[in-house]
């Protein structure tokens, strides 16, 4: 991970880098295209600010690009070209391009991909388009109702600020009907405007919810540390259920309060909904919402608008972190444990590092917040690199749930069934008290694997080396590497034999299927994020289930992470031991943090709850600790053994992912990088492989793993670029660098 940053001393820019270049002179310009450099053309007539977003051309193509700097003049002036057109949108500023260059070394990317994640918005040198918007018209309607009056309200309470209908009716809590009546009479104006607008103001003088003492300690230590205006990082740990949402709102109010902006990042889409309606009900509007579910136009309006300053907080993916924010004071990393955070293709990174690196560039304060850190952030709070907040109790009356094991040794079940009956029996009391019940297994699917009876084959993946998992809702296999599907077929596609095709194991379906069976009364909602054809959907759904459109949810992790069911007390986790098995360098820490997240879901209201884990190894160390509830104890003993292995957080590893259709040739690409290891043995590092990855074919590409293991304090990056380099890749050879890697598949 990111070593723990020294305060910003604000990069200037060096005296040969001018702000400005007059036309004709020549300016470097960094394009998104996978080029390694910068390229030189003429600044346009009327000339170019250092910074600024320009079209340009490439052979016979236009592309985006920034100007970088000066131009290096190694080219023949006159066959230099002129940048077409600069782009009406603000300049990147230097922070923004310090931060892409050090995020670019630190994970050795080139530069060119990693302005491509600082413009991921579509039609950026696009006019803007039209739409209609409402403001407050002229005189009072003819007719006062309730509604009419919420929409008055509305527009008097923001001003000059114009909504969209839909925007407009939601705020006031009314139907379009309502607005549109108020249209015709003139009381509310209808206009033309562009579709890039700002976003509604937030209002950080509103209050908040009460705070007990604890929570308003940590929160005015927050908010303290954002209006110091330095970088600093802390680590909010709190139990589930015991308000670190409030605590870090009340850090944006303090970026708010001092003309900042601020960033929260979520590691799952489908939390956005009722963090957004949290969100709202403290500051009086939306924020900006940015994540792959939001429309191109949205996006690219985000992306405006926060490089405008009109957009005060974005809530989103890991993404985020890439937009273009002018004035930058807080940074939230929700969850920040949370594996999703860490990008597995394309641009390799972790957005928890990346948050702290951007951070320490443009003085704002990072809030880690978990009731399960990383043992990466305990660590550095444990060494004093990050401040640590402590909220111990849950919020009101809610207490922390009584954890208990199933021993699945005593239990008698079935072969084909995942439901003990000392699960069903509490299960069966709930319902009966008009409670809510959570089934959690965590894989999703129908079943992991399909069998032939006649022939033992496993139905794998044409172009991966897994297995194809049964979705049985969607009536395919689909393989979750490369997300290739086909139909369920009725044969055997090894032996051509019918009707011997065996689902084997369980997934969140069939455990759907399995609990609709032994409760046909009770109302049961499967949720896993491929069941759902939209981002919205999925929302719906939650939000249903929040209200009590259910009564036993079954999920996969999906539903481990921050959701608020107030009717739900009992959570049973059908098979505890899922993660302990395999070489997974996190495996102990990824269960424990898993285990204790998804049965803080129980008992979050004035109900107590109970979380009950089935396994067959109830002695465990990990299952033991997570009984006990000794996180620290399960950190310090984590943190021991991790340290005498030299593995991160104490030690440091990169890997090296070479893949192509030959498999002899990436092995002997492989081979070679081992050979010459030279460079890195001079810095103290060693070179494990090459080894066929865990999944060794993936997309019909061949994949080997070297991996590099070296002392905490060595400085890797500059040696593995050396190293790298000595290889030259034929043909349709890929190599990528995986810096502090997360997973080994």
């Amino acid at each position: 991970m990111l070593k723990a940053l020294k305060p910003p001393i604000g990069r200037k820019a060096a005296v040969s880098e001018p702000e400005f270049f007059d036309h004709g002179t020549l300016v470097a310009v960094l394009t998104i295209q996978p080029l390694d450099r910068a390229l030189d053309y003429k600044a346009p007539e009327g000339g170019v600010r250092r910074g600024a977003f320009v079209e340009v051309p490439l052979g016979p193509r236009k592309v985006l690009g920034v100007v970088w700097g000066p131009g290096q003049g190694d080219y023949d002036y006159a066959k230099v070209r002129h940048v077409i057109r600069v782009l009406d949108t603000p300049p990147m500023r230097d922070e923004m391009k310090e931060f892409l260059e050090r995020a670019a070394a630190y994970t050795l990317t080139p530069l060119s991909a990693m302005l491509r994640l600082g413009t991921r918005a579509p039609g950026l040198g696009d006019p803007p388009s039209m739409r209609k918007v409402y403001r407050r018209g002229e005189g009072l309607p003819d007719r006062v109702t309730e509604a009419r009056t919420r929409v008055l309200e509305t527009l008097e309470e923001y001003g000059t600020l114009a909504f969209t209908l839909r925007e407009l009716a939601e705020m006031a809590g009314v139907t379009t009907s309502v607005v549109k009546g108020l249209v015709k009479q003139g009381i509310v104006r209808e206009e033309d405007s562009p579709r890039d607008m700002p976003f509604a103001r937030l209002n950080p003088a509103l209050p908040g919810k009460a705070l007990t003492d604890d929570q308003t300690a940590a929160s005015a230590s927050l908010a303290q540390g954002v209006r110091s205006e330095r970088y600093g990082t802390t680590l909010l740990r709190g139990v589930t259920g015991s308000g670190k949402t409030e605590v870090y709102l009340e850090a944006v109010a303090a970026a708010l309060r001092a003309g900042r902006q601020a960033l929260v990042l979520l590691p799952e889409i489908a939390l956005t909904a009722e963090f957004l309606t949290r969100v709202e009900e403290r500051f009086g509007a939306r924020p900006a919402e940015w994540h792959s579910g939001a429309t191109m136009t949205e996006r690219r309006r985000i992306w405006r608008m926060v490089g405008e300053g009109n957009a005060q907080l974005v809530i989103g993916a890991r993404s985020a972190l890439f937009l273009p924010f002018q004035n930058l004071g807080l940074i939230v990393v929700d969850e920040e444990h949370d594996t999703s955070y860490k990008q597995e293709d394309g641009v390799l990174y972790n957005a928890r590092d990346m948050a702290v690196l951007r951070a320490s560039i443009c003085g704002a304060h990072v809030v880690l917040a978990s009731a399960t850190p990383s043992l990466e952030s305990w660590a550095n709070a444990q060494a004093g690199k990050y401040t640590k907040l402590e909220l111990a109790s849950r919020y009101g009356p809610a207490v922390m749930p009584t954890m208990g094991t199933i021993d699945m040794r005593n239990e008698g079940l079935k072969s084909d069934r995942w439901v003990s009956p000392s699960l069903k029996a509490q299960v069966d009391r709930r319902l009966e008290a008009g409670e809510q019940a959570m089934l959690f297994i965590n894989r999703r699917g129908y079943a992991p694997v399909t069998l032939c009876r006649a022939c033992g084959n496993q139905i794998g993946c044409d172009h991966c080396d897994a297995r194809m998992v049964e979705h049985r809702f969607l009536k395919r296999l689909i393989c979750h590497q490369c997300g290739e599907s086909k139909p369920m077929p009725e044969a055997c596609p090894s032996c051509d034999v019918e009707g011997k095709l065996a689902a084997v194991g369980p997934g969140v379906e069939r455990l759907g299927e399995e609990a609709a069976a032994l409760w046909p009364e009770a109302r049961v909602a499967t949720l896993s994020s491929d069941m759902y054809g939209s981002a919205r959907a999925l929302k719906a759904e939650i939000a249903g289930i929040a209200e009590g459109a259910a009564d036993i949810i079954i999920g996969t992790q999906l539903v481990a992470k921050g959701h608020n069911f107030p009717n739900l007390t009992l959570v049973g986790v059908i098979d505890a031991d899922l993660g302990l098995t395999g070489s997974d360098l996190r495996a102990a820490e990824r269960t424990f943090q898993l285990m204790r997240q998804v049965a803080g879901r129980a008992g979050r209201a004035d109900k107590p709850g109970t979380a009950l884990l089935q396994t067959y190894q109830p002695e465990h160390p990990v299952i033991r600790a997570i009984l006990a509830g000794q996180e620290e104890q399960f950190w310090q003993a984590e943190a021991k053994e991790r340290g005498q292995a030299g593995m991160p957080p104490y030690g440091r590893l990169a890997g090296i992912i070479l893949s192509g259709p030959d498999v002899a040739a990436v092995f002997d690409a492989g081979n070679q990088l081992a050979r010459n290891d030279r460079v890195l043995r001079d810095v103290g590092a060693q070179v494990f492989g090459p080894a066929p990855a865990p999944i060794a074919r993936v997309r019909g590409r061949h994949r080997v793993r070297l991996l590099v293991k070296a002392d905490k304090n060595v400085a890797l990056q500059p040696a593995l670029a050396r190293w790298i380099r000595q290889i030259k890749l034929k043909g349709d050879l890929r190599l990528a660098v995986d810096i502090d890697p997360q997973s080994f598949y």
